[in-house]
C-alpha cells in the first residue's frame, strides 16, 4: 500500500465521524465553510502548519493556538474536532481528513468531482461548458471542478473523474504520437 493510500485509510474514519457529527447537528454547510476556511489558513501559513505538525510542541500549546486563531470564526463542534485530532496526534493529517470529508459530502449530495489540470486558467464560460459536458458524460446532476494549473501540459487540459482520465493536452498528444512512432 502506498503512503498516500495509508494516509487516506487513517483519515477516513475521522472524516466519517466529522460528517456524522455535522449531520446530527444539521451543520453540514457550516462545517464545509469552516473546513474551507481552515484549509485556506493552512495553505497560506506554512508556519502554522509546521507548528501543528511538530511532535515536540505540547498538545496544550497547539490547542491554545487553534483556540485563539479560530474561536469566533468556526463552529464549536469543528473546533472540538480539531482538539481531538491534536489529542490523538492526528493533526498532521488534517488536510487529508478535510479532503476525505469533502469527498464524503459530495458523495452524499451526488456531486461528481472532476480534477482538471490545465496549462492556463479557464474563463467562466469554459468552466461552464466543461461542467455541462461532464454532466452529459457522467449523467450526474452536479459537477464540481477542482482546477489546478500545470504548465508542463504545454496547452490543453486533462480531466480525471474517478479512475477515468480524458487527456486533451498537447503534451499528451505528443506522447501518443511518440508511442505510435516507436511501435511502428
Amino acid at each position: 500500500m502506498s503512503y498516500q493510500g495509508l494516509l487516506a485509510k487513517v483519515a477516513l474514519p475521522y472524516a466519517e465521524a466529522l460528517l456524522e457529527s455535522a449531520k446530527d447537528l444539521n451543520l453540514i454547510e457550516k462545517t464545509n465553510q469552516d473546513l474551507s476556511l481552515i484549509s485556506d489558513i493552512l495553505l497560506k501559513s506554512t508556519d502554522l502548519k509546521l507548528f501543528l505538525e511538530n511532535p515536540l510542541i505540547t498538545t496544550k500549546a497547539k490547542k491554545n493556538v487553534l483556540n485563539q486563531l479560530l474561536l469566533n470564526q468556526i463552529n464549536s463542534s469543528v473546533l472540538k474536532f480539531l482538539f481531538v485530532l491534536v489529542d490523538r496526534r492526528r493533526i498532521p493529517l488534517l488536510n487529508v481528513i478535510i479532503e476525505k470529508y469533502l469527498d464524503l459530502v459530495y458523495e452524499l449530495d451526488s456531486v461528481i468531482i472532476a480534477k482538471v489540470l490545465t496549462a492556463k486558467t479557464f474563463t467562466e464560460e469554459q468552466q461552464y461548458n466543461l461542467i455541462d459536458k461532464i454532466k452529459k458524460i457522467t449523467s450526474s446532476k452536479q459537477v464540481k471542478l477542482d482546477i489546478q494549473i500545470d504548465t508542463s501540459l504545454i496547452g490543453g487540459f486533462t480531466v480525471k473523474i474517478g479512475s477515468k482520465i480524458i487527456d486533451t493536452s498537447l503534451s499528451g498528444k505528443l506522447k501518443q504520437i511518440a508511442f505510435y512512432l516507436s511501435t511502428s
